[in-house]
């Protein structure tokens, strides 16, 4: 379906095509349509709908779309500009997680999803939008910081710093791609350039999980971080009650470490430095 000029389109259509286009909007709603081509919201809508019927827009979701690129051969190709894109469906957001990792170059392994930490309520933690796999993760207004601005040419992406990623996915180690992921990113940081045990520590104070001490306080005596002893008993003092996993999509069974309060239901995760 290669695309020649702006054929098949209304005189009406065609100004909103190269309207869009010319701004590089990542993503076209009813509002942004509103307010360049005042009209009711009904209205607008159903232009959407008819430009996504004759191949120049690709639905995402509901009331979301994006322009198809003019070479495109398909009328739902692949977003090349995910990561701007999420900023736009999951606003306010940021990229964190195993995604942020792998820019911070905190991994090896790559991911065929795009990992959000956003303010806005999702119905599915995991979507598929535009051929794309997001996977998502609901914060509280006071948990959102610790971000960095990247740009993508013209287009700019907020993404957690290292230290903020690492919290992220203490909390949620799926988030980060599962318990074992979850330990290989923290021994990464520690061994990096970009470690900040300060920083770390400040940020898991602002974000106030206890179990998020649990595991980075098990996780940085276990791998002999460069921190302090103050540091690790800043850390014991804030973990919750209870017992909690050390990767909670994991086995039932493990060793309880009473000092943590954790069980560490991992294969192979040393506890000889750990008092139980």
């Amino acid at each position: 379906m290669e695309k020649q000029g702006l054929s098949g389109l209304s005189t009406q259509e065609r100004k909103i095509i190269s309207h869009f286009s010319a701004l590089e909007q990542d993503i076209i709603n009813a509002e942004k349509l509103i307010e360049f081509h005042p009209c009711k919201r009904a209205t607008a809508n159903q232009i959407l709908r008819r430009l996504a019927l004759k191949g120049w827009l690709q639905r995402l979701k509901y009331g979301t779309y994006v322009i198809v690129p003019l070479t495109s051969t398909t009328a739902t190709p692949a977003i090349e500009n995910a990561w701007s894109l999420a900023m736009d469906l999951f606003k306010p957001a940021y990229i964190s997680g195993w995604s942020a990792a792998e820019h911070w170059n905190l991994t090896e392994q790559i991911f065929n999803s795009i990992s959000v930490s956003t303010l806005s309520p999702q119905r599915e933690s995991v979507q598929l939008l535009g051929n794309i796999k997001f996977r998502t993760k609901i914060l509280e207004k006071e948990q959102f910081f610790g971000i960095k601005k990247i740009w993508f040419g013209s287009k700019a992406v907020e993404i957690a710093d290292p230290s903020r990623m690492l919290i992220d996915i203490l909390d949620l180690p799926r988030f980060g791609g599962g318990g074992r992921h979850m330990v290989d990113i923290v021994r990464q940081y520690w061994q990096a350039d970009v470690r900040n045990p300060d920083l770390l520590l400040e940020y898991a104070l602002r974000y106030k999980r206890g179990v998020v001490f649990k595991r980075l306080g098990f996780l940085a005596e276990s791998l002999k971080a460069p921190i302090s002893e103050e540091w690790l008993n800043t850390c014991h003092i804030n973990i919750s009650k209870g017992i909690s996993y050390l990767d909670p999509d994991g086995s039932q069974k493990g060793k309880i470490i009473s000092k943590w309060n954790l069980k560490i239901n991992l294969p192979g995760i040393s506890c000889d430095d750990n008092k139980s």
